[in-house]
């Protein structure tokens, strides 16, 4: 941000908030590695922390009142998928709130503002900084704005994690237990294709998925292996 008042101005335009403590929002957006330079403090981290636990309760509200069918379950997965940190990097990308995140001289020539941490990171703060300043009034109605479509959808909450739809299936049809076995780790934490894991079964590989995170790869590997299983259950089925 050049112009630091026309900025403030700009973001509260597209938080559809007015800060009544500007100084929240400035906070909001200064990644760690910024203010490390500028004061050697820790920039927008605890109201990262307060936004990521007030999204939470946001969100598991709009879930509650609009599906009062689903069982904790449905509810608690529905939230896992709508806040985690590549959907959250999603909105904050979608929302161009990149152009406004301070960040230091490393994270701008590595185009920090691009990377899914940094973005969902500063996106939680954003909600922090929101809630102090407004309570949860603002930041309900930019979750409305962001989320809304994607609350009411009826199958968000009723997908399963790949995982456990592939184990179970495993038990079922042949009554055995995955093993996953990481092949690969670049070792570079910003990388999304950072991990390759292959899912086993019998000893016989089925798949292999690539992810940010061991998890995120070892859940694409399941969703492959399970992908690949109903292949060949269809084609059993048509012989």
């Amino acid at each position: 941000m050049n112009d630091e008042g026309v900025g403030l101005t700009t973001i509260g335009q597209l938080l559809g908030h007015e800060f009544e403590d500007p100084g929240l929002i400035e906070l909001a957006l200064s990644h760690v590695s910024y203010a490390h330079e500028k004061d050697g403090s820790r920039g927008n981290e605890r109201l990262e922390f307060l936004g990521d636990a007030v999204l939470d309760l946001v969100i598991a509200e709009f879930l509650y009142d609009a599906h009062p069918d689903w069982t904790e379950g449905a509810l608690t997965r529905a939230r896992a998928a709508l806040v985690n940190k590549r959907t959250l990097a999603e909105r904050a990308r979608g929302m161009g709130l990149g152009a406004y995140i301070h960040l230091g001289r490393t994270e701008r020539r590595s185009g920090g503002e691009s990377k899914d941490s940094i973005l969902s990171n500063c996106f939680e703060a954003v909600v922090g900084a929101l809630f102090l300043d407004g309570g949860l009034a603002p930041v309900e109605a930019l979750a409305r704005r962001l989320f809304g479509s994607s609350v009411e959808e009826g199958s968000v909450g009723t997908r399963r994690d790949p995982k456990t739809e592939f184990q179970e299936w495993a038990h079922a049809r042949h009554g055995a237990t995955p093993r996953y076995r990481t092949i690969r780790d670049s070792e570079t934490d910003d990388d999304e294709r950072r991990f390759s894991v292959e899912v086993t079964l019998d000893d016989e590989r089925l798949a292999v998925g690539v992810g940010r995170t061991k998890r995120d790869a070892e859940r694409a590997a399941a969703q492959a292996a399970l992908e690949a299983a109903q292949r060949g259950s269809g084609d059993d089925s048509s012989g």
